[in-house]
């Protein structure tokens, strides 16, 4: 298992007008974008073929992992090293594909996009606005349980009962050895509806099987083609598991949980973490 797959199509309206001219997944958190982080947690966990569902004005996801040689050559001439060694690093960290999802017909169909590339092997699917900060990263957590089992397990996270409406909430089994078997899953039902707590937050793993379920094209929740109707009808052929991962969770593709994930890794970043505190400290708040 080697490919994952970054939808990075969305228009980002929720963080308008920042992103009218700027992808969301180009907002940084601290001094990255969002994307790196997700594209650093799929090589840590080994996924290092990598694709990328775009759309129109996302050239700078592409320029962001792409060699900028007059950059670099200037960093280095200038003794800038630990600059220069960072530029290139995200150059050289993975070699990634690009797809045009030319009609936003939703996140099913932004994974459906991969078919081409995927094939008819296992793949990843990470929602990079979605940060993840874990000691085992969280693609990793997910690799593991797709290797007990042989078969799609998605992360899930315990949610307020108020919040349930805000995602795709599964109806489970009863845990067993660390996984629940997926019997459902509704996509932002109302909160008398929803039939757990457990809710789906960005990161899975799947079988091929799947694209037979996208494929159908039925069309959804918000008039597109929901990623979460495919998972429903390919658990009741096939087995699905959930995992409740271990990791701290920013949903940063709100700009409450964006402000909150700066804060947050902010305060620990290790050159200006305690600047950042003191200066805090000052705020009459």
């Amino acid at each position: 298992m080697r490919k994952i797959v970054f939808p990075a199509a969305g228009m980002g309206t929720r963080f308008l007008p920042a992103t009218k001219a700027t992808p969301k997944e180009m907002l940084t958190v601290v001094d990255k974008p969002m994307i790196q982080y997700g594209v650093e947690e799929a090589l840590a966990a080994g996924l290092d073929d990598i694709i990328m569902i775009t759309g129109r004005g996302k050239h700078a996801i592409e320029d962001h992992f792409d060699i900028s040689a007059e950059l670099e050559a200037n960093l280095h001439a200038s003794g800038k090293d630990e600059l220069y060694r960072e530029v290139s690093r995200v150059a050289q960290m993975a070699t990634i594909a690009y797809i045009r999802q030319k009609v936003a017909k939703g996140l099913g169909h932004a994974v459906l996009c991969a078919e081409p590339w995927v094939g008819d092997e296992v793949f990843g699917v990470s929602l990079a606005d979605e940060l993840m900060i874990s000691q085992v990263p969280v693609m990793r957590q997910l690799r593991q349980a797709h290797e007990k089992t042989g078969f799609s397990v998605v992360a899930m996270a315990r949610v307020p009962k108020a919040e349930v409406s805000r995602y795709g909430i599964a109806q489970v089994e009863a845990e067993e050895n660390g996984l629940y078997r997926l019997q459902g899953l509704v996509e932002k039902p109302a909160v008398e509806d929803a039939p757990s707590d457990l809710a789906m937050i960005g990161r899975y793993v799947f079988t091929p099987r799947l694209f037979d379920f996208l494929k159908q094209g039925e069309v959804g929740v918000g008039g597109e083609l929901q990623l979460t109707d495919a998972m429903d009808a390919l658990a009741k052929v096939e087995p699905v598991y959930g995992l409740v991962v271990e990791a701290e969770r920013f949903d940063a593709g709100n700009p409450l949980g964006f402000l909150i994930a700066n804060l947050s890794l902010g305060l620990r970043h290790p050159k200006y973490g305690k600047l950042f505190k003191d200066y805090i400290q000052t705020l009459d708040i």
